[in-house]
């Protein structure tokens, strides 16, 4: 490791002083401090605590001073500050005034302040999900768009739908609990693939779904354009293919998103009006503001159902990944299933609910008997009482539990109206419940998978005649994307030419590519049969219309799977060595721990923290344990991680334990952040000893 190159700013911050002493190792530009205090000030809202002063003393060493605060709390934080001022450095930095890339305590560029809001705990609930299982948020919506395409007109008409709606200018900070900062400025990624330059859509498909979002820096989503082929010249088209993070947009948004951008393509790239009020930043203050539990409780709250015998488990070994079928009905079937439903007073939702509900009851086994069965519904959880939010893009979509008792005597419009009932019930509180399932488990059933029926603003609806003006139409063609928490999600919506068109997610883990198959074409063929169905016909009836081979049940969906919190990287070369144990950035690949293994010299043991193993209690005992069992410990991140290692380090010191050293390197994507923050670890190892 060549220690005479610049490694940039690096910070070690000791606990162990009244004071919170911060040092800084490196070049540092005064300014940029001054920028950086102001930045917690808004951050930290509240009494402003008292002014840290710099005290220069080489042109590569500086000390902070943190006036105490009579030991009431923290007078700075100064693993904030840290953050701040070890993040690469922005457009301010390098002196073009006015740049508006702001960066926050996450790495991110360090320009001027973003604004910053709270999550809400449906948001908090799939950052955690998606830092155990990245691809697993990460959803799709896809259209056709027939006529000329103007590159350059579409990806200017992106950037100001990013300009008008803060969503897509949205990160995540962890604070050391996760925080939206919404940033002036941000490009939404636009790549446009010419014919033959993948093999087809369904592997652009795959490719974009499974492409990982960093949710420290704006973006969470983005747009792959795909030609037709030489076969297509009767009607070229161009496949807009929009993917996107569920920490932050569902579908209903996406399909709002892409209204805004057919607008602003119309415009030459231009969208009128300043940004959008209210935003996901006023939803979520209005949600925490509020108590979440339901009035009065719910009506329908459903019981943990029994395991049920002879649930296929995982697929076979190797089979991992996102799997995606497709079927749908012809135009009249689906006119003739919609008639059917309005008969009863209900609606084709109520009815794919329905022969759900039939199908787990034929895998369970229990006819001609009756049986509970459960599965997990998603609805737009746009209930909030807050004026304009249909048209504010956000994570609301959200899945609530359903129940229901089948018998093979049972008439099966008493079937539909019941689900109907008890969607009408939870539309009162879709919003209230602040979480989603973590699976199937808790959807009431244990083994009922997820149902979605789509819905919402359709672009090609509000502007398709001035489209059209210019030779263009534009056609959803699909809405998939990974179960998300089940082991199965199955997705039910109109095409432009009024099919039904059913999309099947589903866990290569634990479903088998032949039982989703199965599933899938037992649902369309029991849908297709229900325009025939009238008021005295059983359930039992309906279902003798399927072949005589079993139906294939539903496992629970992938949990957060139990590791060990301490993740042991490198042994210790000496025996009074102090231990290393270094926390992940959230969001952020673990490559930059064994370039600092490869690289770092020290003789102190390395080991790493899993940020996914638990809560910060769970994280705090493992750090404690660790502490009293090896000597001194040393908390080692790199910038984004100061103010989340700062409040581990006072929950583990106590009980004779000393309060652990905090040393913040660069960022962990730059090539130089594992060199940097091996410099700061040499630098604090005499401290440590």
């Amino acid at each position: 490791m060549d220690d005479d190159r610049p490694a940039g700013v690096c910070a070690v911050i000791d606990l162990e002083r009244g004071d919170g002493a911060l040092e800084l190792h490196g070049p540092l530009d005064t300014a940029r401090f001054h920028r950086a205090l102001h930045r917690i000030a808004e951050l930290r809202p509240g009494p402003r605590p008292p002014t840290p002063r710099l005290l220069r003393h080489t042109a590569d060493l500086h000390t902070v001073e943190l006036p105490p605060d009579g030991g009431t709390s923290e007078p700075c934080p100064a693993g904030l500050l840290a953050d701040l001022l070890t993040a690469a450095p922005g457009p301010e930095d390098h002196g073009r005034a006015g740049a508006g890339t702001a960066a926050g305590p996450a790495g991110l560029p360090c320009g001027t302040l973003p604004r910053t809001h709270p999550v809400t705990p449906l948001q908090r609930q799939r950052l955690t999900a998606a830092l155990d299982r990245p691809g697993h948020q990460n959803e799709q919506v896809v259209w056709r768009w027939y006529g000329p395409l103007d590159t350059v007109r579409f990806e200017a008409a992106w950037q100001a739908v990013g300009a008008r709606e803060s969503v897509l200018r949205t990160a995540f900070v962890w604070d050391p609990r996760p925080r939206a900062v919404v940033f002036d400025h941000t490009s939404t990624e636009v790549t446009r693939h010419p014919h033959g330059t993948v093999i087809r859509r369904a592997a652009l498909l795959a490719r974009e779904r499974v492409r990982p979002f960093d949710l420290r820096r704006p973006g969470a989503v983005r747009v792959a354009l795909l030609d037709s082929g030489p076969t297509d010249t009767a009607a070229p088209f161009t496949d807009v293919v929009v993917t996107y993070h569920r920490a932050l947009l569902d579908t209903w948004s996406v399909r709002l998103l892409m209204r805004q951008c057919c607008r602003a393509y119309l415009a030459d790239g231009v969208l009128a009006g300043g940004e959008r009020r209210p935003d996901l930043g006023d939803c979520a203050r209005w949600i925490g503001d509020r108590d979440l539990a339901p009035a009065g409780g719910s009506r329908r709250t459903p019981a943990r159902l029994p395991a049920r015998p002879g649930v296929p488990r995982p697929g076979p070994a190797g089979s991992g990944g996102t799997g995606v079928l497709r079927t749908a009905l012809s135009p009249l079937r689906s006119a003739h299933l919609t008639h059917w439903a309005a008969r009863w007073g209900t609606t084709e939702s109520s009815a794919l609910q329905a022969v759900w509900a039939m199908l787990l009851y034929r895998a369970s086994g229990a006819a001609p008997g009756p049986a509970t069965v459960g599965f997990g519904l998603d609805v737009p959880g746009r209930g909030l009482l807050l004026e304009g939010i249909e048209g504010v893009p956000g994570p609301f979509e959200t899945a609530l539990p359903v129940t229901v008792t089948v018998d093979a005597a049972r008439g099966l419009p008493d079937l539909v109206r019941e689900l109907r009932d008890q969607a009408l019930d939870m539309a009162a509180c879709e919003w209230g419940t602040g979480q989603e399932p973590a699976s199937a488990a808790h959807a009431g059933g244990g083994a009922g998978g997820l149902l979605a029926f789509d819905c919402g603003p359709r672009p090609e609806a509000a502007h398709g005649e001035e489209l059209a003006a210019h030779g263009i139409r534009l056609e959803e063609q699909e809405a998939a994307g990974a179960p998300a928490g089940y082991a199965l999600r199955l997705r039910a919506g109109h095409d432009a030419r009024r099919r039904l068109v059913l999309t099947c997610a589903y866990d290569r883990d634990l479903v088998a590519d032949g039982a989703a198959r199965t599933l899938l074409a037992h649902t369309a063929r029991l849908l297709r049969r229900l325009p025939a169905v009238a008021e005295g016909t059983a359930v039992g009836d309906v279902l003798a219309c399927l072949p005589a081979a079993d139906t294939p049940g539903v496992p629970d969906g992938p949990v957060t799977r139990d590791a060990a919190p301490l993740l042991p990287l490198r042994g210790a070369s000496a025996p009074a060595a102090a231990t290393v144990c270094l926390l992940d950035v959230p969001g952020a690949p673990r490559t930059g721990h064994w370039e600092l293994v490869r690289h770092y010299r020290g003789p102190e043991e390395l080991t790493a923290l899993r940020l996914t193993a638990g809560d910060q209690d769970a994280q705090a005992t493992a750090l404690g344990t660790l502490a009293r069992s090896r000597g001194r410990l040393v908390l080692g991140g790199y910038a984004g991680t100061g103010a989340l290692a700062c409040e581990l380090a006072r929950q583990v010191t106590g009980h004779g334990v000393r309060p652990p050293l905090v040393v913040i390197g660069g960022a962990c994507d730059d090539p130089d952040g594992p060199r940097s923050l091996a410099d700061a670890l040499r630098r604090a190892s005499v401290k440590a000893s």
